[in-house]
């Protein structure tokens, strides 16, 4: 394992702001946001990103964390590793969504590890890894690319060699989005030493059998509505995603307004297309940057291009969490098929709830670990 640190050349930088101001901008399409990203809203941003962002200040605060180079199967692996001065502290792998990175975890990183610094109760701490998923960011793809599929079970298998390697014999498994597809896989695949699996969401989700709609009232009904009507339709960016990365990648790669404008409908279309903005810009620009700056947009679909992308697994063989649980019928739905110790009622004004609201994240955390898993 090598210790790693961000420096990005300031050339970089300086060529990003270069071609942010020169930005060959669209015509407005009526229709606003139904259309895709408004033209004043995306300039405002980029010129913000170009002249406003300091991505100096954001490259310390992650260069504050402890950071590493290893190679697993063949694959760099950047992570994160940041022990806890509590000597009883829970190992702890936490894993980001897509379209995101490491930046997602940089408010609650130290919550997690050094609680009594943030006025927590430090009874309940954790040592935190924390991976870039093969193909994001500092996890770069070699060249040649690996021809054999990233699937969720490989990258489940990566974490385990990975948690195996630093030492840990008994630890904690977290994820958001992908993060949570590769949680409870990694669950299943390391048993042995994984002691619960936590993600924010995605158990539950009904599949039409008409069993599982038993007993739920009206308003659980109108809620698993709302849900599946949110999630109609859309962009397509999906099946797009599976059949055409490479076509993507082209403009992902050669404009950062481009790569700025995808990521920021992927995340108001998660959000439900909310008019205010959950996140802090400088914390999405510093994901659009690591993006950008890697020249990973392209790379990090393949959780749709390797057919990857979907639900969590159910299984029984460690305990399960979910922070952000939905209706009752969910809960009801999961708890036949996994051994479903904790269901939060956390709510979050985005779909990368580290990032809008670390706080109730945090308690989520410390709660399924220190109160369901002990």
């Amino acid at each position: 394992m090598k210790p790693f640190r961000i420096a990005i050349p300031q050339d970089d930088l300086d060529e990003l702001k270069g071609r942010l101001r020169r930005t060959r901008w669209a015509r407005q399409l009526p229709g606003g946001w139904s259309r895709g990203v408004p033209v004043d809203y995306l300039r405002e941003l980029a010129t913000y990103w170009a002249d406003g962002f300091d991505w100096r200040a954001q490259e310390a605060k992650l260069n504050a964390f402890d950071q590493f180079v290893t190679e697993i199967d063949g694959q760099p692996i950047h992570f994160l590793h940041v022990r806890s001065p509590e000597p009883h502290a829970l190992p702890l792998i936490i894993t980001h969504s897509w379209p995101n990175s490491i930046a997602e975890f940089l408010r609650v990183i130290g919550p997690l590890t050094d609680p009594r610094a943030h006025g927590l109760d430090p009874s309940v701490a954790f040592h935190v890894v924390a991976p870039s998923l093969p193909g994001f960011a500092f996890s770069q793809f070699p060249e040649p690319a690996d021809e054999r599929p990233w699937s969720v079970a490989r990258v489940a298998e990566t974490w385990a060699e990975l948690m195996a390697r630093l030492g840990y014999e008994r630890y904690g498994a977290h994820g958001n989005d992908a993060g949570a597809l590769v949680t409870p896989q990694l669950a299943v695949l390391d048993s042995e030493h994984v002691v619960g699996s936590l993600i924010t969401s995605g158990l539950g989700v009904p599949t039409g059998d008409p069993a599982e709609f038993e007993g739920a009232g009206e308003e659980e009904l109108a809620a698993l509505g709302e849900m599946a009507a949110m999630w109609a339709g859309g962009s397509g960016y999906g099946p797009y995603l599976a059949a055409r990365p490479q076509t993507l990648a082209h403009g992902f790669t050669d404009s950062p307004v481009a790569q700025l404008a995808y990521l920021v409908e992927r995340f108001k279309e998660f959000d439900g297309w909310s008019a205010d903005e959950p996140i802090d810009r400088d914390l999405l620009l510093t994901n659009a940057s690591l993006y950008w700056l890697t020249g990973t947009g392209g790379s990090s679909s393949w959780t749709y291009y390797e057919g990857a992308a979907g639900m969590p697994i159910d299984q029984r063989v460690v305990p399960t969490g979910v922070t952000h649980g939905g209706p009752p019928v969910m809960r009801r739905i999961a708890e036949r098929k996994n051994d479903l110790v904790y269901w939060g009622d956390a709510h979050s004004p985005s779909h990368m709830v580290a990032m809008a609201a670390p706080e109730p994240l945090v308690s989520g955390i410390r709660t399924f670990f220190g109160e369901k898993i002990s």
